[in-house]
């Protein structure tokens, strides 16, 4: 039995921390082939920062409440889904709403708990695990034997992005802070470059005695833009997934055209339930029995009470963390 209210973080209009207000309203039902989960966890992400800004609303038919990524059980089942799942433990993609003690989800994007973690864990896959998957290995084709650069290393992208990488055979350098390379490294990353110091074209071109790598996941855009072109070899694929420095940038395509490069992006928030249920089966199949062994894990920063959502927002633009900063209801 679902309660009449839930409690929840809504943004009460576009502008810092301090615009997330704690507040009572409607618990959700769930509609047909949904689940409602009661959360325990939920993980906090840039796109959240943006949307409190009023810069990436929310998707046509998505809740207002922020909140990509969620775990807790399973308290009511809608039209379509068995009786039988109610009490399930599970970790959900969610469009919207995630910063709340109840919501609704397409039961398609419901993933199990993996073996040995804890609701706060589950919490911090997600998100990053679908974005991970579906640039790195479905836009960008990531092979085993490949090589593959990853910006932002020590955020919650990075940190899954250089786990999962590894993990399925690739040669993996990334780019961060000087503080935080040698997590990177101790990550499963062969080469961790200061992004402040050292330049990551040249090093690169060093690491793959000239061939360059085969892969880049950018989430920096600007002047990294055709740097990244640089540092990519013949065939190389240029995914990028935020543009922190900017999104518009001069480049020389002669690069592209003479290397016959990719470059290509794509945001996953927008997308439809059968596209994120395409990935959720793919990543049940080659990434979940991974975490099940143990191999891969999810760095886990701080957590912060669901009332205090503005600190954890705090936390995430300080940019001083390593890994996922997750909220605990």
């Amino acid at each position: 039995m679902l309660p009449d209210q839930m409690t929840c973080v809504e943004i009460s209009q576009a502008g810092g921390p301090e615009v997330l207000k704690l507040v009572l309203r409607p618990c959700p039902q769930p509609g047909a082939n949904e689940v409602v989960i009661a959360v325990q966890a939920a993980g906090v992400n840039r796109p959240d920062i943006l949307q409190r800004q009023g810069a990436y609303p929310a998707p046509p038919g998505a809740s207002d409440l922020p909140g990509l990524e969620v775990a807790g059980t399973i308290a009511a089942v809608g039209e379509g889904v068995s009786p039988d799942l109610l009490g399930t433990p599970v970790c959900a993609l969610v469009a919207g709403g995630g910063y709340a003690d109840h919501v609704p989800v397409d039961v398609r994007l419901c993933m199990p708990i993996p073996n040995g973690f804890s609701m706060v864990e589950a919490a911090a896959l997600p998100e990053t695990m679908f974005t991970v998957w579906h640039n790195v290995f479905e836009r960008g084709s990531l092979k085993a034997g490949e090589c593959f650069l990853v910006h932002g290393g020590a955020g919650g992208i990075g940190t899954t992005a250089i786990q999962v990488a590894k993990a399925l055979g690739a040669r993996v350098f990334t780019t961060a802070s000087a503080t935080k390379l040698a997590k990177c490294t101790e990550l499963g990353a062969e080469i961790a470059i200061d992004y402040a110091t050292q330049d990551f074209v040249a090093i690169t071109k060093d690491a793959t005695k000239g061939k360059g790598v085969d892969v880049i996941l950018d989430m920096v855009g600007g002047d990294y833009i055709a740097r990244n072109l640089k540092a990519l070899g013949v065939e190389g694929r240029l995914v990028s997934i935020a543009f922190q420095n900017g999104s518009v940038a001069e480049i020389n395509f002669m690069t592209m055209m003479l290397k016959r490069q990719t470059i290509t992006g794509s945001t996953l928030r927008p997308q439809g339930t059968d596209a994120k249920a395409r990935m959720a089966e793919s990543l049940k199949e080659k990434v979940w029995p991974l975490l099940d062994q143990g191999l891969i894990k999810p760095v886990i920063h701080a957590t912060y009470p669901l009332a205090d959502a503005a600190e954890a927002h705090r936390a995430i633009e300080a940019s001083s963390h390593v890994g996922k900063i997750v909220l605990t209801v």
